[in-house]
């Protein structure tokens, strides 16, 4: 069972999108946030699996709700030394806004998903699947931003593309199946290993390349070349 909360200051939207999540057999909706803080408390209490924010809310906003959520579950998780907190806790950043600041602030401040809210419900349903199993979803629509607005992240070869030098032939080939599998469970299939062998494979690709998320990831496989569009 996929436990969810939503955040939206909008009490009909809220209403709306917990009763269309509530509706499928796998997802519980175990709570509701008007605003940051609450998101923030709530997701602090009932440790669901995925949060979906909305951007423009009052007091503290969905990108700095979303990193505090994020960042939160990072420094609690035994063991762990930083990295992708999504893992346990997922935000998919659901919005009406496709600007720029607001999908770049999102996805630095750690949310697994992207999503505008003009998409048809089965989009969203599919969307909080893929990240409450670890992957990353972002709206067709703006996934070319994400892969431009990183092109000056990674180091580059002679003809501007970024490269792969440092990473092992196995990285490489578990980073360019990433392009075609969306969640870890479709990759471990493909891999013919499992999921917690995925989720390793995934972390030292993260440390290695400089990444933030999964999407990076993939948007680093295109970039470079390893997988073509």
């Amino acid at each position: 069972m996929i436990r969810i909360v939503v955040a939206d200051d909008q009490a009909a939207v809220r209403g709306g999108l917990s009763m269309m999540l509530s509706a499928e057999p796998d997802v519980q909706v175990v709570g509701t946030a008007e605003d940051g803080v609450q998101a923030v408390a709530m997701a602090e209490r009932e440790h669901p699996d995925v949060v979906v924010m909305d951007i423009r809310m009052p007091g503290i906003d969905g990108v700095e709700a979303t990193r505090r959520i994020t960042e939160g579950h990072a420094a609690h998780e035994p063991g762990r030394r930083g990295g992708r907190c999504s893992e346990t806790v997922a935000v998919l950043v659901l919005t009406t806004f496709d600007h720029d600041d607001v999908l770049y602030g999102a996805l630095k401040a750690g949310a697994s998903g992207y999503l505008l809210k003009q998409s048809a419900p089965s989009t969203l349903v599919d969307a909080v699947r893929v990240v409450a199993d670890g992957g990353s979803w972002i709206d067709p629509s703006v996934a070319g931003k994400v892969i431009a607005t990183l092109r000056a992240s990674s180091p580059v070869d002679g003809r501007g593309r970024p490269t792969l030098e440092n990473l092992s032939p196995r990285e490489v080939e578990v980073l360019r199946l990433m392009a075609d599998a969306p969640t870890n469970a479709e990759l471990a299939e493909m891999l013919f290993v499992s999921e917690a062998t995925v989720k390793t494979h995934i972390s030292r690709l993260l440390m290695k390349t400089g990444s933030h998320d999964r999407a990076q990831l993939v948007a680093l496989a295109y970039r470079s070349g390893l997988v073509r569009p």
